[in-house]
């Protein structure tokens, strides 16, 4: 235990040697989406103090960490609670200048409550990626009324239109939920509609499902489960198609890549600032950048020239300078 007058030691340890680590931002959720039970079991959203953040980074950095990722269950609410709801746009900046730290992500964004000044930090402060994890669920509005969210396709495209006004490179992921009780054919081609003019580059698909102690789950208009396997096959095939899409549109671009793994098989594999871990597909890399290679750790700019799905192929370039 640390003297009290000295700094606090963050109470985590460290299982694994990847240069990716998560950062809690916040617990709970004041948000009361009708499919959801989390904040029956986790309670109202609590942001944990900027200095706590700010601690665990630096010690995750001394932990040879170079890419830390900002986890909530709802990031656009970040200090809320704290009384000041622009805390995030503050807190960004720190982070990313925290030394050793190359690269700041922040998943899970509402739709509904981004702002102005919160793109803005996110598309144009050095280190911090460019990266939009974005829930919309559905875009018809009918729908949305019924989860008990806001928004439309049109105002959801306009929004994806402002990002990348600023940064044309952004990467943008979300999730869906399809055969929610009431949804129509109509409701769906609207989600179709939506999902082809937002160029996505991931998409995650599920089918509805009652879930305990949620207010959809009382709802009247169940879809039989045939038909909302049906759709989400349906949508789970044209999202893989619109995402592969997506990926070829991103060749010739120049991407910084963080190497994570060497394989025996693949070699040098990594994510770009558009590619969150795990969920959205990885690069894969040829060629060295400088005399000793590449290794585990080391950000690379290389080129998009190639793609596998989702999955792109890139050439080294150089070592990221900063």
């Amino acid at each position: 235990v640390a003297p009290a007058s000295g700094p606090r030691a963050p109470l985590r340890r460290r299982l694994g040697t990847s240069p990716v680590a998560s950062v809690k931002l916040a617990s709970g959720c004041d948000r009361r989406c009708s499919f959801c039970a989390i904040p029956s079991f986790r309670g109202s959203f609590i942001s944990r103090r900027p200095s706590d953040v700010l601690g665990e980074t630096r010690w995750l950095a001394e932990q040879g960490v170079k890419e830390v990722m900002l986890v909530s269950e709802n990031n656009t609410s970040y200090g809320k609670d704290l009384g000041d709801i622009r805390l995030l746009e503050t807190l960004l900046p720190e982070l990313a200048a925290v030394d050793g730290i190359e690269r700041v992500r922040v998943s899970y964004l509402q739709p509904a409550e981004m702002r102005p000044g919160l793109i803005d930090v996110l598309t144009s402060t050095e280190k911090v990626a460019p990266y939009f994890d974005l829930s919309f669920q559905h875009s018809a509005p009918g729908v949305l009324r019924a989860m008990r969210r806001f928004g439309d396709t049109d105002r959801f495209l306009e929004l994806l239109e402002t990002i990348r006004s600023k940064a044309p490179q952004a990467g943008v992921r979300s999730n869906f939920i399809v055969g929610f009780p009431g949804e129509t054919e109509s409701d769906l081609a609207e989600l179709e509609r939506f999902l082809t003019g937002a160029r996505l580059d991931a998409i995650g698909v599920f089918g509805y499902s009652d879930e305990e102690g949620t207010e959809a789950a009382t709802y009247d208009q169940k879809l039989d489960q045939d038909v909302v396997d049906e759709r989400l096959a349906h949508i789970a095939r044209l999202a893989e198609d619109l995402t592969s899409q997506r990926a070829e549109e991103r060749l010739g671009e120049s991407v910084e890549v963080l190497v994570e793994s060497l394989d025996e098989e693949e070699g040098p594999l990594g994510r770009a600032a558009h590619q969150a871990p795990e969920t959205d597909g990885q690069i894969r890399l040829t060629g060295t950048a400088g005399g000793d290679g590449l290794r585990v750790g080391r950000m690379v700019v290389a080129k998009v020239v190639g793609t596998e799905g989702v999955d792109l192929v890139a050439e080294c370039l150089e070592e990221a300078g900063r």
